[in-house]
């Protein structure tokens, strides 16, 4: 005996059904989604890489021997403000004692400051000086987020750095400080 077949029961195409229009949706947005952040992080490279890496990896080991070796035994202490915020101009002072504890002697100070996330941000100030082994810098950061800081003491040839990562936080109420390039 035989079942009598309806024309209304016939099986679906397989591109009408919704678990094959489901996977290759699925596979599609992947693709989608892929092919933005792709273009995304080509577009917003920051450049953040060293042109000769390999130079100045090659001798890493033997530079630092050296610098221990030359090393005058300071303490280099920075002294950065808890109420840092952006678009406000604040001190930042950096002390400076020889092995003993005296205010060491140097040639000069300067203060740099790097944005991790965008190079183009970076900026350098000279410090001055406010007494023996006491200098200052009026710094006056442009945006918001962390920031690597370094200051620099040269005597004679020779350069000692401290750095620091810092967060300068948003604008007191809220209001945003405008970005110019």
């Amino acid at each position: 005996m035989t079942l009598p077949t309806s024309p209304s029961l016939k099986p679906l195409p397989a591109w009408k059904s919704p678990w094959i229009v489901g996977w290759v949706s699925l596979v599609v947005v992947v693709l989608i989604v892929n092919i933005i952040f792709v273009t995304l992080g080509f577009s917003t490279n920051p450049g953040l890489v060293v042109d000769n890496f390999y130079d100045r990896g090659q001798d890493y080991e033997k530079t630092w021997a050296s610098r221990q070796e030359r090393d005058p035994g300071w303490v280099m202490q920075a002294d950065v403000p808890q109420d840092l915020v952006v678009g406000e101009p604040s001190v930042l002072r950096f002390f400076l004692v020889d092995k003993a504890g005296q205010p060491a002697d140097i040639d000069k100070a300067h203060f740099y400051a790097y944005r991790p996330s965008d190079a183009k941000r970076d900026f350098d100030l000279p410090m001055i000086e406010e007494g023996p082994g006491r200098y200052r810098v009026d710094v006056n950061f442009p945006l918001m987020g962390i920031w690597d800081t370094l200051v620099a003491v040269r005597q004679g040839e020779e350069e000692f750095n401290l750095g620091r990562r810092i967060s300068v936080p948003a604008p007191r109420g809220g209001s945003q400080v405008p970005v110019t390039n």
